[in-house]
């Protein structure tokens, strides 16, 4: 370290700075010391020379070349071990950011900052402005991070325990409960990635996502604001208030501009009413449009529940808007492949079974209630005989049509076009005394609780009854006739009932937080504690103690026995603080703002 102020006054005061000289500035100009690339100008310093030690005090100004510079009331700079501290109206200027605080440690060879008290950052990157202030503290105060816009309003505001900024790339690192509020979502985690120049995140651990009335959780989630894009991955929840409805799944991707959603991996979509809420699953669910033109859409082996009512298709289609649920055949097969007879739409109502290529089902949707449905193409309806272990009546035909009651239970079912049906006959004491074979154009039939009461035949009907003993089994049940009771699902339980078993990546994410020892690391520590060593105070002739060591004087508390040796603990900061950055690794040249 050395002088090169040409006009400065020198002085000696052996009694308050014991081994020092004092220089103090003039109409010249300031104190200039020099020191392996770093420049420092002041109002007066105490040098201390076999310490490569300085004291600086008033207007301190510190230059690294013509990337960094720092101004501040007061500054000591150890040549040995290049740590720089400086304290009052602290200003470090970078090509990139401007940060100030009140107390701030700059290590040169880091060449890293830490401060750990009231301070603020401001970047100007392609016009746009970023500010974060708080106590940095690890889980005492929150931390606010403002990103400023062309209109000087913050387009967000970052909230945070612990947060590690860098400055020239804008990643910031986030630990603790965080918060990050923009005009159209707010995000919280307790452990996050979010880069300032790009505007996309990554978030884990009790992470969520508010699109004005839509809440988005996960266990891993990803955001891009500028495309107004969200992605979420293991045990995802998707809360519409305003068209009340849940989607939930292992992986969400959801647009919030086009109000949309796709939800894979044991997706469940849930229309919460106030009476019976209906669910739909399917491997994959889409959910389109805005208030009062939603579409749900569900695609290979979708299945719907509601107390009353369930089913199950290939594809499944809701309008909820106008209330039609259309539960769709696999158009790529042939009606003869036994995939596509398996798969045929299927509906179930109480005791009824009812199948077709293609189900349709109106409900009105203020009321909850269900108003009718259709089958297109091969219907076929079984009513369980309630009495008999293998007694079904039955109807077929090409279409189905069918109304429900008050109570969402069949009233009245139509079939039109080459109706068949036989059905079982019991008389007042439900004792059995036939069955019914007949073919006609079409059939018109009434239920109650389920049962059918009353039936007719319409158009040229060709109708016989046979007792028991004279009715052959092979001739009980019409061509086509496939029971699938054991497919019907009772609960919601049962909708996944045929799913493959899940494998759920392991979310690897953020490594934990670590803590101030990060900066003052075992290099730094040890470059402390030489620096101490060769200057450990002495007994001068006259009885008296040289000054103590400097080099530690102003770590924190909680390092300073770690400085001189003892209890040092093994030091988990020699790793990088994120090993596997999950949207870009974290360079070796970024300057980190703690």
């Amino acid at each position: 370290m050395r002088l090169k102020s040409l006009g400065a006054f020198g002085d000696i005061d052996e009694e308050r700075y014991p081994g020092a000289r004092i220089l103090t500035g003039s109409d010249a100009g300031q104190v200039h010391v020099y020191h392996d690339g770093i420049d420092m100008w002041c109002d007066q310093a105490v040098l201390y020379g076999k310490e490569n030690f300085v004291e600086a005090y008033g207007n301190v100004l510190m230059k690294q070349g013509d990337t960094i510079q720092m101004v501040a009331k007061y500054a000591e700079y150890s040549g040995k071990t290049q740590l720089a501290v400086a304290k009052g109206d602290v200003v470090l200027t970078e090509p990139s950011s401007v940060l100030t605080t009140q107390k701030l440690f700059f290590d040169r060879i880091k060449q890293q900052a830490f401060y750990n008290n009231e301070g603020q950052v401001v970047r100007d990157s392609s016009r746009h402005y970023y500010e974060h202030r708080g106590t940095l503290l690890h889980a005492r105060k929150q931390i606010p991070f403002f990103k400023y816009g062309k209109t000087g309003q913050p387009e967000y505001v970052l909230t945070t325990n612990q947060l590690d900024f860098y400055s020239e790339s804008g990643h910031a690192y986030m630990y603790g409960p965080s918060r990050i509020v923009g005009e159209t979502s707010t995000i919280y985690c307790e452990r996050g990635f979010y880069d300032t120049n790009a505007d996309t995140g990554y978030f884990i651990k009790n992470s969520k996502i508010d699109y004005d009335n839509r809440e988005v959780i996960g266990d891993s989630m990803y955001f891009d604001r500028k495309l107004d894009f969200a992605s979420a991955t293991n045990n995802i929840k998707i809360t519409d208030t305003i068209n009340n409805s849940i989607i939930k799944g292992h992986y969400a991707e959801v647009y919030k501009s086009k109000d949309s959603a796709f939800v894979t991996k044991h997706a469940l979509a849930i229309s919460v009413q106030e009476k019976d809420s209906v669910y739909i699953h399917a491997d994959t669910l889409m959910v389109t449009g805005k208030e009062g033109n939603r579409i749900t859409r569900a695609f290979r082996n979708a299945k719907i529940f509601k107390s009353d009512l369930s089913g199950k298709s290939d594809s499944i289609h809701v309008n909820h808007q106008s209330g039609l649920t259309q539960l769709i055949n696999l158009s790529r097969l042939s009606p003869k492949d036994p995939f596509a007879v398996k798969r045929r739409p299927i509906l179930w109502n109480l005791n009824n079974q009812m199948t077709g290529d293609t189900i349709h089902i109106k409900s009105n949707p203020k009321t909850e209630k269900l108003d009718s449905l259709r089958l297109f193409e091969n219907a076929f309806l079984i009513s369980k005989d309630s009495l008999g272990l293998a007694d079904y009546s039955q109807v077929k035909g090409k279409r189905l049509v069918g109304l429900f009651d008050d109570n969402n239970q069949l009233k009245q079912v139509n079939i039109f076009k080459n109706s068949e049906s036989i059905f079982v006959l019991r008389n007042e004491d439900d004792e059995l005394i036939g069955y019914d074979k007949a073919r006609s154009a079409n059939i018109e039939m009434f239920f109650e609780a389920g049962d059918i009461t009353i039936y007719k035949r319409l158009i040229q009907p060709e109708a016989k009854t046979y007792p028991e003993e004279d009715f052959p089994e092979n001739l009980r049940k019409l061509k086509d006739f496939d029971w699938r009771e054991e497919e019907r699902p009772l609960s919601v339980e049962d909708l996944f009932k045929d799913d493959l078993p899940l494998d759920l990546p392991k979310i690897k994410g953020l490594e934990p937080f670590v803590s101030e020892e990060e900066f003052f690391d075992d290099n730094l520590l040890d470059r402390v504690e030489d620096a101490d060593n060769s200057a450990k105070p002495k007994i001068r002739f006259d009885g008296k103690i040289q000054a103590l060591p400097k080099a530690s004087r102003e770590l924190p508390k909680s390092l300073n026995t770690e400085a001189k040796g003892t209890n040092r603990r093994p030091n988990p900061a020699k790793k990088t603080i994120l090993s596997k950055a999950p949207l870009k690794k974290r360079k070796s040249s970024e300057k980190r703002f703690l």
